[in-house]
């Protein structure tokens, strides 16, 4: 079976950027190790104001610790950190990360994940210059799903901590599967109409509280994952940087769709680190439909 590393040659992947998708995905068996031990709050909040789980900062300090030492990486934006952290400044290549999305779902034994995207240059970019996007999910499996910019694969976790081919050229099928965040009292008439829509059509609900695992059910089975605009946070709740753009370009190359609602996250040129935008992703004609409501 085509190894992780296998892979990346065969792709031409350039050295430093193929270097740094091992790195992380190396840590995939380390993070996993640590859930035992680290089910508690940290006592501390990140920069958009939530509680931080131990995990959160363990596999932040994790994740950076080896990105730094490595050489290869200009510069690392966390949705743990407040700034944007500064490495090698000759190196041509920078990371976005959520080290662990869904951290929260540990304690129950849940799916939770690891969202990273590479840039070439600076971290501050719009979602469409990614050079790379993948996710490590925690589940039965330890996957890894990965695009180069030229369609997307996945990837699992063997017994020797090896990545074997499961999947290639994955598309986005036409699902019905939904999940949408925000409280359905709190949600504005627009996203009700859609959802509601959905409903009537015979849709299925799906909504965990991990965005990546949601995610990952949509680029399996088809449909949509959304957390809107809401009465209370009109840019929803997902951070463009860290979260949107690594997903929404992964969803884009398997054959779907990213959007606000309005118009492609990808697009978006952002203005500081910790931005927030909502986000519609999956099936193409589900997202044509958010887009098409008035």
């Amino acid at each position: 079976m085509t190894t992780l590393q296998e892979y990346l040659k065969a792709s031409d992947v350039p050295g430093d950027l193929g270097k740094i998708i091992t790195l992380i995905s190396e840590q995939a068996a380390p993070i996993r190790s640590a859930f035992i031990s680290n089910q508690s709050y940290a006592g501390s909040t990140n920069s958009s104001g939530e509680e931080q789980a131990e995990m959160d900062t363990w596999a932040d300090t994790r994740i950076t610790g080896v990105l730094r030492e490595s050489g290869f990486v200009r510069a690392v934006a966390s949705e743990e950190q407040d700034e944007i952290t500064l490495m090698n400044p000759s190196a041509k290549y920078s990371v976005v990360m959520d080290p662990l999305d869904g951290s929260s779902l540990i304690k129950v034994n849940l799916c939770v994940g690891t969202i990273v995207g590479i840039y070439e240059g600076d971290v501050m970019q719009a979602g469409k210059n990614l050079k790379a996007a993948f996710y490590l999910l925690y589940g039965p499996m330890t996957t890894l799903t990965i695009t180069l910019g030229s369609g997307v694969c996945v990837f699992a976790q063997n017994a020797d901590n090896t990545y074997v081919l499961l999947k290639e050229n994955v598309k986005i099928p036409e699902g019905n599967l939904y999940g949408s965040g925000g409280l359905r009292t709190e949600w504005l008439p627009k996203h009700t109409k859609y959802i509601t829509g959905i409903e009537a059509e015979g849709g299925k609900n799906r909504y965990t509280g991990s965005f990546v695992a949601d995610f990952h059910q949509i680029l399996e089975y088809g449909g949509v994952y959304a957390y809107p605009p809401t009465k209370k946070s009109m840019e929803g709740k997902l951070r463009l940087v860290f979260e949107v753009n690594p997903i929404g370009f992964l969803a884009v190359q398997a054959g779907g769709a990213v959007s606000t609602g309005d118009f492609c996250t990808l697009d978006i040129m952002p203005q500081k680190v910790h931005q927030r935008t909502p986000i519609y992703v999956g099936s193409k004609g589900m997202i044509a439909k958010i887009e098409n409501t008035r």
